[in-house]
């Protein structure tokens, strides 16, 4: 007997799933990840790592194609790390992604670097701002839960 299942996941129950396999994969790759971390213009990485000699990996999570259509502020993360990353679902159409940023292919499980992200590295004294926010964060986050 064959049956078919077919499940409908909302867009924040993708995120969360995409945002945690990518996460899982920063830690594979050897990086320290926080989620949902303020940047000094103001705007918020989905997921920003910190690398095991200080590089900086952000990650911009990507649930649907509407999500990407209508949120073109992703450029705007380029200043404040190494490397930029989109991260989406497997059943999200790659196609439509620009060229340029890396791409993470992710569930709740783990993922995938698909396309590695181009380099650029950090002047000296934004990598320490940057890095000395990430650690207050980590901490803060750590203490108050």
């Amino acid at each position: 007997m064959d049956v078919e299942i077919n499940l409908v996941v909302s867009r924040p129950e993708t995120t969360d799933a995409v945002t945690r396999g990518a996460a899982r994969l920063f830690v594979a790759m050897g990086y320290a990840p926080l989620a949902e971390v303020g940047l000094p213009n103001g705007r918020r990485a989905d997921i920003m790592a910190l690398g095991p000699r200080g590089e900086i990996a952000i990650a911009e999570v990507k649930s649907s194609l509407e999500d990407y259509r209508t949120d073109r502020k992703w450029g705007e993360y380029a200043p404040f790390c190494d490397a930029f990353y989109f991260a989406v679902a497997p059943h999200f159409p790659q196609g439509v992604l620009p060229e340029g940023p890396g791409r993470i292919v992710a569930d709740a499980f783990g993922g995938a670097v698909v396309i590695e992200a181009p380099v650029a590295p950090l002047a000296p004294a934004r990598r320490k701002s940057l890095t000395l926010a990430f650690a207050r964060l980590a901490a803060m986050r750590a203490i108050m839960g």
